[in-house]
């Protein structure tokens, strides 16, 4: 159903300010939880943890209501 998470490309630039990235990685449509690999700065930043709930899963799961969590994994 979801092959790929175009939201991430509206997220995209203000993480790439920053010297980070978002890349999705899978989504698993029964439990709803989607991965992504934080690249960059973001990767390494000790507010990565912020950025990931409150930016990027909030943004996501405004659009995306199949997603129920988003988890950063390391690729």
């Amino acid at each position: 159903m979801i092959n790929n998470i175009n939201i991430l490309e509206l997220i995209r630039p203000s993480l790439q300010m920053d010297g980070g990235d978002v890349q999705f990685i899978d989504f698993d449509e029964k439990s709803g939880l989607l991965k992504v690999e934080l690249m960059g700065h973001c990767a390494h930043c000790p507010m990565s943890a912020v950025t990931l709930k409150q930016g990027i899963e909030a943004e996501i799961k405004k659009s995306v209501p199949q997603v129920n969590e988003v988890k950063a994994v390391q690729m």
